[in-house]
Formats: structure tokens, sequence, C-alpha cells
């Protein structure tokens, strides 16, 4: 699975990667938790250009009576997401990429676990597989844009930690993916794989991680000692 991430590189690098116009400016992330505003890229409608936007973390879908169930939504399996009624609608319309530059996971270690960061071995940033949907709050009447990350096997780098990892789709693939237009559900389905393991690097960091308030650059220092 993924449950917390990164996303610090600079806005104008991103820029240039996602091919976006325009790019907010947000600060640098170092711990994105779950139910929290992280930027996603998208194409809201065909034709339309890309857009970077701030979305909420824990996809809440459209049939939904309540948002508290979006925050066991964080993740799909990518093999199930075009069968599953709270996703397969937003897998054939609301693709997204996931802006990010790393991912944490735990590896269990006697009764402790540790955290380790994966990123690629060249530090550039990449995007996850992502679904979006809208969700209209029945009481207040208000729509809250959602989002969720895919998840595939572990590669040879991240299953010693985790057998699960999420998808990190190649630049060239992002055009497929993000097209609203694109309904071919095996053709999107191929994209759905482990990223190449000799891409990634895993170092273990400090377990300060844990808790979502600590978002200083420190969480992705290597760890030397404790």
């Amino acid at each position: 699975m993924c449950g917390r991430y990164t996303v610090s590189t600079p806005p104008e690098i991103l820029a240039d990667l996602f091919e976006l116009a325009q790019i907010p400016l947000f600060p640098p992330r170092f711990n994105v938790a779950p139910t929290q505003e992280a930027p996603i890229v998208r194409v809201l409608a065909p034709g339309e250009p890309r857009r970077l936007d701030l979305v909420r973390w824990g996809l809440i879908p459209t049939w939904a009576k309540e948002a508290a169930i979006g925050n066991r939504m964080i993740n799909a399996r990518a093999d199930g997401v075009a069968e599953k009624p709270a996703f397969r609608s937003s897998f054939k319309k609301k693709r997204c990429l996931v802006v990010a530059d790393g991912f944490y996971e735990w590896k269990k270690e006697g009764a402790a676990k540790q955290p380790y960061w994966i990123h690629r071995r060249d530090r550039q940033p990449f995007a996850f597989a992502g679904l979006w949907s809208s969700w209209k709050d029945p009481e207040k009447g208000e729509w809250l844009d959602t989002f969720t990350i895919l998840t595939t096997d572990a590669n040879e780098t991240v299953r010693p930690i985790h057998d699960r990892m999420p998808v990190i789709l190649d630049r060239e693939e992002y055009r497929l993916w993000l097209d609203p237009e694109v309904e071919d559900t095996a053709r999107l389905q191929e994209l759905l794989v482990p990223a190449p393991a000799v891409d990634l690097a895993a170092i273990p960091v400090s377990r300060a991680v844990n808790s979502p308030a600590h978002e200083s650059s420190d969480c992705i220092a290597p760890l030397t000692a404790e």
C-alpha cells in the first residue's frame, strides 16, 4: 500500500514534467498523510489542458453517505479497479496523476517497524497512477474532490520492505492515462505494473515520520542513529 509520501520538488520543475501552463504555489511536503490535500494533475474534459489541483487524499465514492468512507480508500488495488463499485466509474473517466518524489513504507524489524523512504535513484519527481471523484455532502450540499492511489505488486527493491507498492507511471504514459475519452480498460490495465526496480532506491529514515505532524526535510534524511 502507500500511506505516506513526499512531494518537495520545486513547482517550476513540476510544470515542465507535467506540461502545465500554470501551477499553484504550495509548500514542499515531506510527509503527506491521508485526508490531507495534495497536488494531482488531471484533465477535466476532452480537449482541455492539464491542470494541477490540491485535492483531498482518500476517495469518497459518489454514492457514499458520509465522508468518513474516504479514510479507508486511500489506495485501490490495480487488479480490481475496473470492477469495484467504488472505483470503476473513476477508472473510466476520472484518472489523475498524483504528484510525488518519494513514498514511505514500513518494514517489520522485531517488535518495531522501520520506515524507509523510497525514491528514484536520480531524485527526479514522478507520478503515481491515481483516480479522483467528486462527492456532494448530503448535509452541507457542498462538493468535495478526492483521490486515491493505485497499487500493484512490489518490485525487487520494495519487496523486502512490503509486498505492495504504488503504480508509478512513465512520462510517455501520462497522455493516455489522463485522456478522459479513453475507456479501454484492458489497455489502461496494461499500464498498472511495478516500476523497474533498478530505477528506485530505499533508505531507512527516522521514525519521526510516523507522526503526520512531522513535516520537515529531516523526514527523508538517511538514518544514522535514533
